[in-house]
């Protein structure tokens, strides 16, 4: 059986969950769905998940080339795709 609940969120986290989910085809509540039940299984664990950082390029010290960390949205997308590889993962 499932119910409603009203949940508050940060503006911008709404709509960056709201962009992934149309980018999925999927529904937000199935989006916040998966993620809580993620975070529900990693408490019960114990352990939690290993963050992604991008790789660093030994040549130059810095990232590989296409990795711009100075936008805000490069930083968002990389941030994403760890949560989509954290996705493949649960099920």
């Amino acid at each position: 059986m499932t119910e409603r609940t009203t949940v508050r969120l940060p503006e911008d986290l709404l709509h960056r969950a709201r962009r992934k989910a149309a980018a999925e085809g999927r529904t937000l509540t199935s989006l916040i769905e998966d993620g809580l039940r993620l975070i529900v299984t990693e408490d019960r664990k114990g352990t939690k998940g290993k963050r992604v950082l991008p790789r660093i390029s030994k040549a130059t010290g810095g990232p590989l080339p296409g990795i711009e960390l100075t936008e805000l949205s490069t930083l968002q997308e990389i941030d994403d795709l760890g949560d989509i590889r954290g996705m493949k993962n649960f099920k």
